[in-house]
């Protein structure tokens, strides 16, 4: 599965926590549980909140996303010629009086960069940014995350055990320079790699699309990049020419750390969107808690939707419950402290610290002086929301 993503991810809450790593200066002080405000306050957000409220993902409908989907009240409708679903914005079972619009990514938008497609449509009100993306357009197209749904990338290189027994992680792979690894063109975490020495730069091939047909052709002799959550079932169960067990590492595990598409504004929009952003970022919070606890119905109309677009990307029930569990298990949770959605001000130094040399090697520098704080804000973040342990 392609995304058109710049890197990958890596949370090790025991080396941050022994580095002294903080959540910032913008961090909010512990309030009342969110229950303790009225509910008919705290989820009415019209004439707070532009009408509609569109978020840009960057691929197809899908489990991962769910939460975006979650907040769509019954009987959407779906576009299928410009491929986005719309409908009544629901909180806790409650119209806010809003409606929400999710737009689908990848082909849909001839692969463009969500950071990009803020700034080109402003009728995108936000969407999914990964960490090192927004630091490599700090510059001329700036974005601040607001919340981070999924706290831990599921991104992946994965393997045929019957040709590469010996691997176990991906430094494993960087041993064998006959081992050639499939990726989506334009993602930083490659440089990392390739830069600190993990893979060689012979072995990478960036010409994955989302189709398994070089991997086929390859017969199990190429490893390919993508997401824990999906290619492994995906070729395993669905894909007929392969249907055989892989085996995979996560580029977590590199010390890449990034957060997977974070939902974000255009910077200049934060004071405008406040008002909506201290409503709807704790919306989105405990979307994501309830998607993960119940599913089955949002599942089904990603199924639905992924079905609608015909298109070549497909979506099975059996892929929908492995990703859910997946993402139960390993990728969406509360990091180091009770809070689901909220960003470590520590971490992302670190991102900077290993992009920017990247990024001047390419001669593409991002801003300078760039801080932490100019990427990512907890302001709107609702702290006793969480995911249960």
């Amino acid at each position: 599965m392609p995304r058109l993503r710049l890197g990958m991810i890596v949370l090790v809450a025991a080396a941050l926590a022994a580095a002294g790593c903080t959540f910032g200066d913008d961090q909010p002080a512990a309030r009342p549980a969110s229950g303790a405000a009225p509910a008919g306050d705290r989820l009415n957000l019209k004439g707070v909140c532009p009408d509609p409220i569109v978020v840009q993902t960057d691929w197809f409908p899908e489990t991962e996303y769910g939460v975006y989907y979650h907040l769509l009240g019954p009987s959407p409708k779906v576009d299928t010629e410009r491929k986005r679903v719309s409908g009544p914005l629901l909180a806790e079972g409650r119209n806010t009086g809003v409606q929400i619009e999710v737009r689908t990514g990848g082909p849909a938008t001839d692969f463009k960069l969500v950071s990009e497609q803020l700034y080109t449509d402003k009728s995108i009100t936000l969407g999914q940014v990964n960490t090192d993306e927004a630091i490599r357009f700090a510059s001329k197209q700036p974005t601040l995350a607001v919340a981070a749904p999924m706290e831990i990338s599921p991104f992946m290189i994965m393997w045929d055990p019957g040709t590469y027994p010996e691997f176990n992680i991906i430094a494993d792979i960087g041993q064998n320079p006959d081992a050639k690894v499939l990726y989506f063109k334009g993602d930083t975490y490659m440089d990392y790699l390739i830069g600190s020495g993990i893979l060689r730069k012979s072995q990478v091939d960036p010409r994955y699309d989302g189709l398994p047909k070089l991997f086929i052709a390859a017969k199990g002799a190429t490893t390919q990049a993508g997401f824990a959550t999906s290619e492994p079932y995906i070729y395993e169960h669905d894909v007929k020419e392969w249907n055989k067990e892989l085996n995979y590492a996560l580029v977590n595990d590199t010390g890449y750390p990034f957060y997977p598409q974070a939902l974000s504004i255009r910077a200049a929009d934060k004071q405008k969107l406040a008002p909506c952003l201290e409503k709807l970022v704790p919306i989105v919070q405990r979307a994501q808690v309830d998607f993960l606890n119940n599913p089955e119905k949002t599942n089904a109309l990603i199924i639905q939707t992924v079905t609608d677009y015909k298109d070549f990307w497909t979506y099975s029930p059996g892929l929908a419950r492995y990703a859910i569990d997946k993402m139960r298990l390993d990728f969406v949770n509360n990091g180091p402290d009770r809070t689901l959605g909220n960003f470590e001000v520590g971490r992302v130094q670190r991102l900077i610290d290993i992009v920017t040399p990247i990024l001047v090697g390419q001669r593409q520098p991002t801003k300078p002086g760039l801080r932490p704080q100019d990427l990512y804000t907890n302001e709107f973040i609702d702290p006793n929301i969480g995911v249960a342990p």
